[in-house]
């Protein structure tokens, strides 16, 4: 028999999970997901991505700050679900809410549990300079990303990949995933394996603090950081007073004070070895190769890119 199921999710990330699902068969009680906020450059009220994938199916949507109100809770409990499927929603959930659904709540994590545990974890492995990283079907647990793991499916990270190019990767692995695994809890014989507390580590979230490039890290550290933070926030460097996001870097070889220009096409010394930029954007303009960013704002050799920590 189809699974009757609330999903909980937020970004863009947890839409293909929720198309899965319904392309499965299973009953779709009711999505939850992050209040509509102010967006773009308008600060226009704005959906989630889940929010609107679910409008678009007619699937009921509820938005709750949080699971405090005894209301949020009852309203929850009386759904009657057999499983609720957690993606990226973005709010703790409290023992009431993960003890409700007759199988519980299985979360999609986007990391190789117990490393990266928390908000961030494609960001981190990627900004680590990880080599492999992956995405798992837990169940939860009052900690955080403790739970026992269902499944697992990996995906290596190469010296290319970005943030976003690994995201990408993990939630259509993810969708399929997770489809598998309510497929074994409809057959019951879903097997949970205890987390190792061996190797964890914390994937906090973001900060625009760390986002300033620090040119005296080595250059295989430099540009992880770089692909880490693309698309969002952006890893970036002042110049002549106008901050420019970095998207895309390579480690290279080279020489030289670190933030020094060492040719026209943007390789810039870092504290040992070099990295080339590749890909740019400028406030308020497109994203652009490095070729064409010379074109415009051109930055000549010999310039000194200040660090992070530096006026």
């Amino acid at each position: 028999m189809p699974l009757r199921l609330a999903f909980m999710g937020s970004p863009d990330f947890a839409v293909p999970t929720l198309e899965a699902i319904l392309s499965a068969g299973h009953q779709v009680a009711c999505v939850y997901s992050q209040p509509p906020r102010p967006a773009g450059r308008g600060k226009q009220l704005t959906q989630t991505a889940v929010h609107a994938a679910a409008e678009r199916h007619g699937l009921e949507v509820r938005t709750p700050l949080n699971f405090k109100a005894q209301d949020d809770r009852h309203a929850f409990a009386a759904l009657g679900l057999d499983v609720a499927v957690v993606v990226a929603y973005g709010l703790l959930l409290p023992r009431a809410i993960l003890d409700a659904p007759r199988l519980g709540c299985f979360n999609l994590h986007g990391s190789i549990l117990p490393r990266w545990r928390g908000a961030a974890p494609i960001h981190r492995a990627v900004m680590a300079g990880d080599t492999l990283t992956g995405v798992q079907v837990m169940q939860m647990e009052a900690g955080l990303d403790t739970g026992p793991v269902m499944l697992t499916a990996t995906t290596p990270i190469t010296e290319t990949d970005t943030t976003g190019d690994v995201h990408d990767r993990l939630a259509q692995l993810g969708a399929a995933l997770m489809v598998e695994g309510l497929a074994r809890l409809e057959r019951g014989d879903a097997q949970l394996t205890t987390q190792s507390e061996e190797g964890a580590t914390y994937a906090s979230k973001i900060t625009t603090s760390e986002a300033r490039i620090d040119w005296t890290r080595p250059a295989a550290e430099v540009a992880a950081h770089i692909r880490g933070l693309s698309p969002f926030p952006g890893a970036w460097f002042e110049h002549e007073g106008e901050r420019i996001r970095v998207l895309h870097a390579l480690a290279d070889t080279g020489q030289g004070d670190p933030g020094v220009v060492l040719d026209d096409m943007l390789k810039i010394a870092c504290g040992s070895g070099a990295v080339r930029l590749t890909r740019l954007q400028r406030a308020g303009r497109g994203k652009v190769t490095a070729d064409q960013f010379q074109r415009g704002a051109r930055i000549a050799k010999g310039v000194r890119l200040a660090s992070a920590g530096e006026q």
